[in-house]
């Protein structure tokens, strides 16, 4: 195999973003799309020059001349798609949270280990090139031993009562929307950072906004537009706009975190400080290229982006050279990049030694 064949289902604004990073890695090929009709899939594989257009995601993952598979649909949709493209061959890369219940991920990761495939999530926040750095920098000792892992993941998109999305809703997004949305990226970066699993929680979650004004025409994630008052319908909320959570982790670190979507100013906050007995690291997404480094006997010091200065298991995840900022975009092709080498190598899947989460 010279190069991976992939077909994306679903081509709303993080479909397009994977569309768009797989080709910037030059051995993978995206090769069909599919969308909720057979005219927005055209349009779509029109506008962005992919082959095939498939207006059911049935038939895509059908389709015997691809060799992978990006779920990036509704969330309500990703374990049955997941599950369909897996039982047909594919590997499968899925949008997060893989499926609405832990019972339904149990059984795609059964069907995954019947069928051999290659199989990913993409939580791609562990991806930042800092965030790797800080993972080799804890595996090395340079932060001791953790005692506390804190910090937020905060929105404003969702603050007002006419801000309207699928995702509030539970049988689409699923009974968790800003624990399982947000909170889910936060959680994995600093369990992949730590080394430690999280093994219990104590959470508190509201719903600050339990009455919300559903626009009667339907908005792409992130759109703002001016509506009249009667272009809009009241309907219930049935999951949390907030959650803080107490942590415990595996190794015995002690956590907090707050995950919440209704936060004015802040858009895509997140950010962590991890806490040792030699040093501290904070970092947060707004501020990628950037970690400062906390001391005690001498000068705290901030760690500028520098692949030259990582440590090597880091350091491939740096693209750019120091004083070039890499940001969002480029974490979803540092995950894809790690998925999809698996693949053209050949190698059977290993959850152990599999480089992707």
């Amino acid at each position: 195999m010279n190069k991976v064949r992939v077909g994306v289902i679903g081509a709303g604004f993080i479909g397009k973003v994977h569309i768009e990073q797989l080709r910037r890695l030059g051995y993978v090929d995206v090769v069909a799309v599919s969308e909720k009709d057979q005219a927005t899939a055209e349009a779509v594989a029109a506008e962005l020059r992919i082959p095939k257009a498939y207006g059911k995601s049935e038939d895509l993952v059908k389709d015997k001349e691809l060799d992978a598979v990006h779920v990036a649909t509704l969330n309500h949709l990703h374990y049955p798609l997941a599950k369909k493209a897996l039982e047909a061959g594919k590997h499968v890369l899925c949008e997060k949270p893989l499926a609405m219940n832990s019972s339904e991920a149990q059984d795609l990761l059964q069907t995954a280990k019947k069928t051999g495939r290659a199989h990913a999530i993409c939580h791609n926040m562990r991806y930042y090139p800092l965030v790797k750095q800080a993972r080799s920098m804890v595996k090395a000792g340079e932060v001791g031993d953790i005692r506390l892992i804190h910090g937020q993941y905060l929105q404003d998109w969702l603050f007002l009562p006419t801000d309207y999305n699928w995702r509030l809703i539970a049988a689409v997004g699923g009974k968790s929307r800003a624990v399982a949305d947000i909170g889910t990226h936060w959680l994995d970066a600093v369990q992949h950072i730590s080394g430690q699993r999280v093994t219990a929680v104590y959470a508190d979650l509201t719903t600050f906004i339990p009455v919300r004004k559903k626009p009667k025409v339907e908005l792409a994630t992130y759109v703002v537009k001016e509506l009249k008052a009667e272009d809009y319908e009241d309907v219930a909320i049935d999951t949390e706009d907030h959650g803080t959570i107490m942590l415990k982790f595996s190794g015995g670190a002690k956590g907090v975190l707050i995950a919440c979507q209704v936060c004015a100013g802040r858009k895509n906050y997140i950010h962590f400080e991890i806490n040792g007995t030699k040093r501290s690291l904070e970092w947060n997404g707004q501020e990628p290229n950037s970690m400062w480094v906390g001391e005690r006997g001498r000068p705290n010091g901030e760690f500028i982006k520098d692949p030259v200065l990582f440590y090597p298991e880091a350091a491939p995840y740096g693209y750019a050279p120091c004083g070039l900022g890499e940001g969002y975009l480029d974490t979803f092709r540092s995950v894809f990049s790690d998925f999809h080498s698996w693949i053209l190598s050949g190698k059977p899947m290993d959850l152990a030694k599999a480089p992707f989460p």
